[in-house]
C-alpha cells in the first residue's frame, strides 16, 4: 500500500453491522474527478444500481444553479472495490486518512443522478467546485452485498406526500399563495388538510392542500399581480364567496355536518371539482371583474349530488366512482361555466363534443338544479380576449 500510488483523503471511521465504513467531505470536483463504474450496458441482475435516468438530470441541476445561495444535498453512499487502508491519527481511533489504490473501482449504491445534475452544474458554473457533499464509503464485498444495500438503502424511502412538500416549500409562489388563503380565512383554515395528499374516509376535512393549490394556480392564471397579499386576499375572496353558496361546505365549516359524510355524497370536495371550480372562477371573474360574486350564485344552485348521474357520470364519475383525468377536471369546469352562462373555450368545447358524442348525450339539464327547484342561470358574458 505504501508503494502504490492512492488516493487519499480524510474520513472518520464508524461501524455498522459490525463493519467498517468510512465519512468523507469530497469537495463538487472530485465527483468529477473520480471514475465511477457505468453499469448501463448490464442486465439487471449483474447490476448494483439501476440504469440512470438522463432525463432527471436537468431537472436537478437547475435546482442547484437556481438556488446556489441554499440547494441542500443529502450524502452520496459509494462502494469501494478494493482493498483500503486507513490511517488514523495520532491519538485518535475514528478520525485518520483514508488511503483507496488509484485503480479502485467506485459503485454509487445512493445518490448517482445528485452526482451526475452536480457535474452537469458544474460545467455551467465552475465556481461551485470546491463546494463539499458528504459521502459514505462502504467496503465492496461482491454484488450481492452491493445489491442488498440498494434494496436496503431504498427499502424504507417513501417520498413525503405532495402536502406536505408544499407546505415545506418556500420557493413555489403557488405554494405561498395556498398556503397564504388557508392562514388567513377562518372558513378554510379548519377544513383543508395540510399534510396528506389523500383523506382517510374519516377525516374531518374537506380538501387537501395539494388539491387547493391546483385550484388556487388555475383561479389566480393571469390574475396575478405579483403581490402575494393582495392575490391571496382575492384569491380568499372568491373561495370564501363559494363557502358561503355551497350548503354543504358551509355546514361543514359550522361543525353542523360532517366531513367524510360531504365527501362520500358530494363531487364538490374532491380535488377535481375543486379546481375545475377555480378554472371557472377565473373565467369568470375575468368576465365580470366587478359583479362576479353576483353570478356565482349560480354555482350554489348546481345539484352537486354523486346521485345527480344525469350531469356527473362521464363528467366526474365512471359508475359512480369520482375519477381525476385532466379531461374529467375539463369537463366539469364546462359544466360550472355553463351555469354560469359563460362561453366554453376552443379546447374546452373540444372535450365537450367528445364527451357528448361518447355517449350521445344532450347538454345537461340539471347543472342549475338543486332540491327539485330551478333557477335562471347568469345572463352569457363574452370573456375579454
Amino acid at each position: 500500500m505504501d508503494t502504490e500510488p492512492t488516493l487519499s483523503f480524510p474520513v472518520i471511521r464508524g461501524v455498522q453491522a459490525r463493519r467498517e465504513y468510512y465519512v468523507a467531505q469530497w469537495t463538487l470536483r472530485m465527483l468529477r474527478q473520480i471514475a465511477v463504474f457505468d453499469e448501463d450496458d448490464l442486465p439487471p441482475e449483474l447490476r448494483a444500481q439501476r440504469v440512470l435516468n438522463r432525463a432527471r438530470i436537468p431537472e436537478i441541476s437547475d435546482y442547484i444553479l437556481d438556488n446556489p445561495d441554499d440547494y441542500v444535498f443529502s450524502a452520496l453512499t459509494v462502494s469501494i472495490d478494493s482493498e483500503v487502508h486507513f490511517a488514523p491519527l495520532p491519538e485518535q481511533d475514528r478520525l485518520g486518512i483514508l488511503h483507496v489504490p488509484m485503480d479502485a473501482r467506485f459503485v454509487i449504491n445512493d445518490g448517482q443522478h445528485r452526482r451526475a445534475a452536480i457535474i452537469e452544474a458544474l460545467n455551467q458554473r465552475p465556481e461551485l467546485a470546491s463546494e463539499t457533499i458528504a459521502v459514505v464509503f462502504f467496503l465492496d464485498i461482491g454484488l450481492e452485498r452491493c445489491q442488498q444495500m440498494f434494496a436496503d438503502l431504498n427499502r424504507y424511502a417513501i417520498r413525503p406526500s405532495r402536502s406536505l412538500g408544499l407546505l415545506y416549500d418556500h420557493r413555489d409562489d403557488k405554494a405561498r399563495l395556498a398556503r397564504l388563503v388557508v392562514a388567513h380565512s377562518a372558513a378554510f383554515r379548519d377544513v383543508v388538510d395540510m399534510e396528506h395528499s389523500s383523506l382517510a374516509k374519516r377525516s374531518r376535512k374537506l380538501f387537501t392542500l395539494s388539491a387547493f393549490y391546483n385550484a388556487c394556480a388555475d383561479l389566480v392564471d393571469g390574475l396575478a399581480t405579483g403581490d402575494l397579499d393582495a392575490d391571496a386576499a382575492r384569491a380568499r375572496a372568491y373561495w370564501e364567496a363559494l363557502a358561503d353558496i355551497i350548503p354543504e361546505w358551509t355546514r361543514v365549516i359550522a361543525g353542523q355536518m360532517a366531513a367524510s359524510e360531504v365527501r362520500e355524497d358530494y363531487i364538490h370536495s374532491h380535488g377535481i371539482a375543486l379546481q375545475a371550480l377555480g378554472k371557472a372562477g377565473n373565467a369568470l371573474i375575468k368576465a365580470e371583474p366587478d359583479a362576479w360574486r353576483t353570478h356565482l350564485m349560480a354555482v350554489g344552485a348546481m345539484d352537486w349530488s354523486r346521485k345527480n348521474a344525469a350531469l356527473w357520470e362521464g363528467r366526474a364519475l365512471s359508475s359512480g366512482r369520482v375519477v381525476k383525468g385532466n379531461n374529467n377536471v375539463v369537463l366539469v369546469c364546462n359544466a360550472i361555466k355553463q351555469a354560469l352562462g359563460l362561453p366554453l373555450d376552443d379546447d374546452q368545447q373540444r372535450v365537450e363534443d367528445a364527451y357528448l358524442r361518447g355517449g350521445e348525450r344532450s347538454t345537461p339539464k340539471h347543472a342549475t338544479q338543486s332540491s327539485g327547484r330551478k333557477r335562471k342561470p347568469a345572463r352569457v358574458v363574452e370573456a375579454e380576449a
